[in-house]
């Protein structure tokens, strides 16, 4: 396969959906339905960009005694699966939606506890696959065993070949990815408001606050930072301006994906070349398209067209 861009996973799940009439906290709960689904932020994001027809790699650990879950995903996208396999079995995520609130509550058990060897490992199959301007996303939480800087150090040595980082993660692992020097810092970074915050030490109530920490990262280095904002959007901001996109209309169901499905649609329009808007349209496209799909946890490339061109753009000064 030739490869367009890379996906990282040290800490992927299997993602078991438990669907309730009503969660309640305390009391016993018969289940309507439950299914199993291979998971993990960059393992998403991997599926997503599939969909759109991105031939795309994936990268990872994942624990041999139950990762035909995997396997089964990155057969049916034809995903080339780069993870390595490590004795014992990949964590389970328990997600509760109440179906009556439409919230869903997560529940995420320990994963594996990987060694340096294992990082080495991965970096030496993240090397084999390298290019200038290729799409590298580092994504999710990291492991028991691996220091806060691991993200840091695929963050570098992709920085150091060209490719453009696009790094998903939250508190001292980014903040650590964060404190890099600027040739190896990402490219793009996709916080969420608490995650923001918490690596700026500030209350992001408003917007202006919002915008000033978004430029702050762009001061360090960083090309692009994506915002997203659950319901209200997501706020892009690049060094040529900033915007506020949002969808035309609230998902149905779930919000499960929803993030990783926009770094995906970031990734794609990095491949395009596209502008700020065009990436923001894109990215809230692809989450849309995704968050429709429900339990099939695809994205539809026509409906991601359609979506693009309706996506409510306001921008920002």
């Amino acid at each position: 396969m030739n490869v367009q861009a890379v996906t990282v996973t040290l800490n992927p799940a299997i993602d078991q959906t438990v669907h309730l009439e009503r969660l309640r906290p305390g009391q016993v709960h018969r289940a309507r339905d439950s299914r199993q689904d291979a998971g993990g932020k960059g393992i998403n994001v991997a599926a997503c960009l599939a969909d759109w027809g991105v031939p795309v790699a994936a990268l990872g650990v994942l624990g041999a005694g139950n990762a035909g879950v995997f396997e089964a995903l990155f057969a049916e996208r034809a995903i080339d699966d780069g993870c390595l396999r490590a004795p014992g079995d990949t964590r389970t995520n328990i997600k509760l939606v109440d179906d009556a609130g439409g919230a869903t509550t997560d529940i995420n058990l320990p994963g594996l506890r990987l060694s340096v060897a294992e990082l080495d490992a991965v970096a030496a199959r993240l090397a084999s696959l390298l290019r200038p301007g290729m799409p590298v996303v580092l994504s999710g939480s990291l492991p028991a065993g691996l220091g806060a800087d691991a993200w840091a150090r695929l963050q570098a040595q992709a920085a150091a070949a060209g490719a453009a980082v696009l790094l998903d993660t939250s508190g001292t692992p980014l903040a650590a990815a964060l404190a890099a020097p600027a040739g190896a810092l990402p490219w793009a970074v996709k916080p969420n408001r608490q995650e923001l915050e918490a690596i700026t030490g500030t209350a992001l109530s408003d917007r202006a606050a919002l915008l000033a920490a978004a430029r702050e990262l762009l001061a360090r280095g960083i090309g692009l930072v994506a915002i997203s904002l659950g319901e209200d959007g997501a706020l892009f901001v690049d060094a040529g301006g900033a915007l506020l996109a949002r969808p035309s209309r609230l998902a149905r169901g779930s919000s499960v994906g929803a993030g990783d499905a926009m770094v995906a649609g970031i990734a794609a329009a990095r491949l395009r070349g596209a502008d700020l808007e065009a990436c923001a349209r894109l990215a809230t496209a692809f989450s849309l398209s995704r968050l429709d799909s429900g339990a099939a946890r695809r994205i539809d490339p026509a409906q991601v067209r359609t979506l693009a061109t309706q996506v409510l753009i306001e921008r920002l000064h």
